[in-house]
């Protein structure tokens, strides 16, 4: 949630980011009205607590008609403070509902619009140019299912549409780009983190996943918990409540866990192949930070992705998104894309994210430096979400006959070999067919 000393001082700016983000401007004031309420009728409170202490200590010393008014107006002030005190709970309450509901101010550099209203900071790589080498690209799906790799058929048996099997050597590219990022994660300084997959309302809404994004989660109802979308909801969570001495930051981690989202609004889209799924694994890094290091942080996170994403030797481009497509916690935020050769278009593979204070008010995580505490700031930013990455891989260093080069970084993890070759028999690791 925002600090609503900002939003005392100067609510044009909130105004301005709602509007921004494409949300609400009239809930600035609504919150305004709430939170002077709160104040007022918090005051009225305590001046009518200070009169009835007083008339307390004049009551025994009284007598007759003087005792009996004073007595009389006891009992006024007993209604009254009950009333303000009731009034006040009531403007705390609406305050705070009203206060989850506002997006993390957005940064003045932050283009405005849409999805589709980004600025393309930098390009990297090289794109290849399939009619010029003589063949023509194959799409993931395809290398997938000639390399025995990836079966969606079996996976929408078994689980529904948007669900898959990663085979033989898809598995084994998935734990290769795993192990290879977290071993860089390591080597920048993260400390690796195994994640609950499954996490309590306060967690989920306490990183800002229960406002706009709530259609795209899954819920357990019998246990009251969700399924998270990704590891930054429990990494957040990890320091909830806590208070960190200013000498331990930053905090640097890096989560593996599953990722489960429901795609709503997505219907019709990416349905072929493992580009846009239900279920998936990611490496996600997540740090908190002095609010003061906030910034340097974000160009910092960035710069880890993009070493990652130069090491696949893929040809990408970093965005600045655009205002209405940030997501309520992020101020701002910066995704890498990756060129797809048969889509024809850069993708989103990675994102980068400074949620500055927003997530760590929600959450109760603060730092201490000397006797003061004060909230810290968080950011996160993905390094390898895993489908997504096997994809462009696929598409990016397919060989004539459907082979695909092994870039040297991953080489390590998969036996040094340098050439995925198809399968002689096609996908099936068992050599049947489907419904046989």
């Amino acid at each position: 949630m925002i600090d609503l000393r900002l939003l005392r001082e100067d609510p044009d700016r909130v105004r301005a980011s709602q509007r921004a983000r494409g949300e609400d401007v009239d809930l600035v004031d609504a919150l305004l009205a709430a939170d002077e309420r709160r104040r007022s009728s918090g005051s009225r409170f305590d001046e009518l607590r200070a009169e009835q202490k007083r008339l307390g200590r004049l009551i025994p010393r009284a007598e007759g008609d003087e005792r009996a008014a004073l007595l009389a107006r006891a009992g006024e002030l007993a209604a009254g403070v009950k009333a303000a005190d009731a009034e006040r709970d009531e403007a705390d309450t609406l305050a705070q509902e009203l206060l989850l509901r506002l997006g993390n101010p957005v940064h003045p550099e932050v283009p405005v619009g849409g999805e589709d209203d980004y600025v393309v900071r930098e390009t990297h790589g090289t794109i290849r140019d399939f009619d010029a080498e003589g063949f023509p690209a194959l799409d993931h799906l395809e290398l997938g299912t000639r390399l025995g790799a990836i079966d969606v058929e079996r996976g929408a048996k078994v689980s529904g549409s948007r669900f898959y099997y990663l085979t033989g050597v898809g598995a084994l590219l998935e734990l290769a780009l795993v192990n290879a990022a977290i071993a860089r994660a390591v080597a920048a300084g993260f400390t690796p983190m195994l994640t609950p997959a499954l996490v309590k309302p306060r967690a989920m809404e306490g990183t800002g996943f229960l406002g706009q994004a709530a259609d795209d989660v899954y819920h357990l109802e019998k246990d009251d918990a969700y399924l998270v979308g990704t590891s930054e909801v429990p990494l957040a969570a990890y320091h909830m409540d806590e208070i960190l001495p200013a000498e331990s930051l930053p905090l640097r981690y890096a989560g593996f866990s599953p990722c489960f989202r429901r795609e709503a609004g997505s219907y019709g889209k990416d349905t072929r192949g493992i580009f846009r799924v239900h279920q998936f694994d990611k490496v996600e890094m997540f740090c908190f930070v002095a609010p003061e290091e906030a910034e340097a942080e974000h160009e910092r996170l960035l710069g880890w992705e993009r070493e990652w994403l130069t090491a696949l030797e893929l040809p990408f481009r970093v965005i600045d998104v655009a205002s209405g497509d940030l997501g309520a916690s992020a101020t701002r935020k910066y995704d890498c894309e990756a060129w797809i050769p048969t889509q024809g278009k850069y993708r989103e593979l990675t994102s980068a994210s400074n949620c500055t204070e927003f997530q760590a008010r929600r959450l109760r995580v603060r730092m201490r430096e000397g006797k003061t505490t004060r909230p810290l700031a968080t950011l996160n930013g993905t390094l390898c979400a895993v489908p997504r990455t096997i994809v462009a891989l696929l598409e990016n260093h397919q060989l004539p006959g459907g082979a695909v080069r092994v870039p040297e970084v991953l080489r390590p993890y998969l036996g040094g070999r340098e050439v995925l070759e198809p399968r002689e028999n096609g996908s099936d690791p068992a050599g049947g067919a489907i419904g046989s």
